[in-house]
């Protein structure tokens, strides 16, 4: 009755009682497996294979002792996973699950003595949840499963949360820790320890300086379609495009991702391949601001999602954990390698991936790396090209327009993109003098993968005999050849590079109300920037000058008295926004309505 309903590779739904219609075999196999493991209870209707389903027939799942109780929803969970792994096992010929004995023994044990409503593997994965979401930390969980112990004996759980945390690698979506030349005790190159040392001594125990954390990309983009809802979302970039073409509402609809789909037909062919982001930045783990220590999280994001799903954090990806003290700087490639090896894996051979959505079952998955979204220090590790010095704009290169000035380097020229006839470019009271120069011309491929065939090896190398090299003139600003040239598509890309908006918007915001509200801290109108009017010649009322034995500062037009300073921040301390739509500006304007303290990203979104 049951052999017509296989499927297309010949597995079909086994019904014994360890894989409960979870797992598919070949139907050769379900007769050593039911004879082995018993047939499940409650399978009264074989829904599965063949028979008709009614309105009473729920699918109900046996009890440790034999009893009846409805499914559980870890079932479904694992009805993903297993038939995402029963696909891998098809192409290789295995039909193997004894990995997933201990998850369907803890699934299918009672909580509690009379308890059928939750398993012990759904207690488990709640509790899991919610350590993550209060920020529980590892010794408070097992202080709180001892508590469970005591309070009620006869509890299924386990004893500690490295029992939890072992059951539920076996889930999947686990991480590997890298240790680099892990067969080595020192550094091939400067011959450093690769352990820790205590005050000059080795303390017994091999603790290595830096452990590097890998997310396999993989397995997670597999799980995306695993869910048959979630697999019908990976295909909204190709029906979801927007019908103005002057309207932008997802990046399918920019320039960079038409030119990629032209450029590599055969991958834009399949809408389910899968195109991605890369974001890193830096942040204090400890929270305490008078640590230095930075750690960086490398997050990966999936534009074939819609944008009102793609940012959001559940389906943001974590691929690497780079450890602190400091920034990784120029070496944030050695810390990026296994994530391109990765990388170019999946966009030269794919990986087989069930697509719960479609009825073809498994497809070959290609994956491709778009573009990064960063701060401006965060591009230079990750681009190659210096942010620091006098030729610092990605964009100018060569032609940077920049002036040393008191204490720093400074950048202007901006009016060399405003239309030639435009009355700002004849205006001296810029830099005192007039603007002739057109927008600067955009180097082609060519051009840079020849640039970067001039660039040496960045730091202390011992080709160099231990001594930093300065970089010559031919160099440009590159520092190094990014890691992401390893890309095969990568060189093509239009747009490599996206500066995260509010990371920008919040400087600017915070620079140009501290210089409005002259806020000694924060304003950019200070004694040097007045100094160095002086040495350009320009803005002669607001030089600087000596009355008697004090230097006065004369008021610029562009800052605030007094009294509007008053009225600007009472105005913002009066300001009632939508319910969610932002917080409470009043908490940041000062006592003395005289400035604005601790203002948001988003608090500075909404202001400018």
């Amino acid at each position: 009755m049951a052999k017509p309903f296989v499927n297309d590779r010949g597995f079909i739904k086994c019904p014994c009682r360890r894989c409960l219609n979870n797992a598919s075999h070949q139907f050769e196999d379900l007769e050593s497996h039911i004879f082995r493991n018993g047939f499940m209870f409650g399978y009264n209707q074989w829904i599965h294979h063949g028979e008709p389903a009614t309105a009473n027939a729920g699918t109900m799942v046996a009890g440790p002792s034999g009893g009846i109780h409805e499914r559980d929803e870890m079932f479904d969970v694992l009805d993903d996973i297993i038939s995402e792994d029963a696909d891998e096992d098809a192409v290789r010929g295995l039909s193997s699950y004894d990995q997933y004995d201990d998850l369907f023994a803890t699934l299918q044990s009672e909580l509690y003595p009379g308890v059928s409503s939750f398993s012990s593997l759904n207690f488990l994965v709640k509790l899991m949840h919610l350590k993550v979401l209060n920020k529980w930390t590892n010794k408070s969980f097992d202080e709180l499963l001892k508590l469970l112990k005591l309070a009620f004996p006869k509890i299924d759980l386990v004893e500690s949360h490295y029992e939890a945390k072992k059951l539920m690698t076996k889930m999947g979506l686990g991480y590997s820790s890298i240790h680099e030349n892990s067969l080595k005790d020192t550094c091939p190159i400067c011959s450093e320890s690769r352990w820790k040392l205590q005050s000059g001594k080795w303390s017994g125990k091999n603790v290595p300086h830096k452990v590097l954390r890998y997310f396999p990309v993989g397995p997670r983009l597999k799980r995306l379609f695993a869910t048959s809802k979630i697999a019908k979302l990976m295909r909204w970039h190709s029906t979801g495009k927007s019908k103005d073409n002057d309207v932008m509402r997802h990046p399918v609809d920019g320039k960079s991702w038409q030119e990629f789909d032209k450029r590599h037909p055969q991958f834009a062919g399949d809408v389910r391949n899968v195109r991605l982001g890369l974001a890193a930045d830096g942040f204090n783990p400890f929270g305490n601001m008078s640590l230095s220590y930075s750690m960086w999280p490398v997050v990966l994001t999936t534009y074939n999602l819609p944008p009102w799903i793609c940012m959001k954090a559940e389906y943001l990806m974590l691929s690497l954990l780079i450890p602190g003290l400091q920034s990784p700087g120029k070496d944030m490639d050695v810390f990026l390698c296994p994530l391109i090896d990765e990388l170019k894996e999946l966009w030269v051979h794919g990986l087989d991936t069930r697509d719960a959505a479609s009825e073809n079952g498994v497809f070959r998955m290609r994956a491709a790396l778009l573009w990064t979204v960063n701060d401006f220090p965060a591009r230079s590790s990750l681009s190659g090209w210096s942010g620091q010095g006098y030729r610092a704009c990605p964009t100018c290169t060569k032609d940077t327009p920049s002036m040393r000035v008191i204490g720093k380097t400074a950048y202007f020229g901006h009016r060399r993109f405003l239309p030639t006839n435009h009355h700002w470019r004849s205006n001296l009271q810029f830099d005192g003098r007039t603007e002739r120069k057109r927008p600067p011309c955009r180097f082609s491929t060519t051009d840079i993968l020849e640039q970067l065939v001039k660039t040496g090896i960045p730091g202390k190398h011992p080709n160099y005999r231990g001594v930093k090299q300065k970089r010559g003139d031919e160099e440009l600003n590159w520092r190094k050849k990014s890691i992401f040239y390893e890309l095969p598509y990568w060189a093509t890309i239009e747009l490599k590079h996206n500066l995260d908006v509010m990371h920008i918007e919040k400087n600017v915001c915070n620079s140009l109300l501290g210089t409005l509200l002259a806020d000694p801290h924060k304003s950019k109108d200070t004694d040097n920037a007045r100094r160095d009017l002086v040495k350009l010649g320009i803005r002669h009322e607001l030089h600087l000058f000596e009355d008697g034995n004090k230097l006065m500062k004369p008021a610029a037009d562009y800052t605030f008295s007094e009294a509007n300073r008053r009225k600007f921040c009472r105005f913002i301390r009066s300001v009632k926004f939508p319910d969610g739509f932002a917080s409470n500006l009043s908490k940041n304007v000062a006592q003395n309505d005289s400035r604005l303290l601790g203002l948001k990203s988003h608090d500075c979104h909404v202001i400018m």
